[in-house]
């Protein structure tokens, strides 16, 4: 019973991350390959989350686990992109946690890692080299430093929330 109580508490920050009716796909371009942008929550972006992330919460977003990955179509093959994900750090998981640095490799190219130290909403932007988006489908695999483990709070382990990600 406490286990739930607190990771309600940590999920009532994030509920105000997206509203429904913000719920709203950006397909640049639809097509084989995909979407290069997308909201976690919307069923049509179920098939390009492809490792590490939780059920949809609240209508609007998801949690992952400390290692995530995503497929995007790239926007532009082989021109440079930047890369954006949206996130909310609740503050339970920060009073824990204190910082987490999360890194992403996009096609076997490392991205600077970026730390964040404090709750709330938060965005990783990142440029992507031309290189590295090579191909219709690109691989992004996301990775936290660290995370709740499954079983502290909740039975699953618990990274960040995530509304939204994409290739711009």
């Amino acid at each position: 019973m406490v286990r739930w109580a607190v990771v309600g508490l940590m999920i009532l920050p994030a509920a105000g991350c997206a509203r429904k009716d913000d719920v709203a796909l950006v397909q640049e371009e639809e097509g084989a390959g995909g979407l290069s942008s997308l909201h976690v929550a919307d069923p049509q972006a179920a098939a390009q989350l492809l490792e590490g992330w939780h059920e949809i919460e609240q209508g609007s977003w998801r949690w992952t686990q400390r290692q995530f990955s995503v497929g995007l179509k790239a926007p532009a093959p082989g021109k440079p992109a930047m890369l954006e994900l949206k996130f909310t750090l609740p503050d339970a998981l920060m009073e824990r946690l204190h910082s987490v640095t999360l890194t992403a490799v996009v096609n076997g190219t490392s991205l600077p890692p970026t730390t964040y130290n404090a709750a709330g909403d938060q965005v990783y932007s990142q440029k992507v080299p031309g290189a590295a988006l090579g191909g219709e489908l690109v691989r992004i695999d996301f990775q936290l430093d660290k995370a709740l483990a499954a079983g502290e709070v909740d039975q699953r382990e618990l990274g960040v929330i995530v509304s939204e990600v994409g290739l711009q």
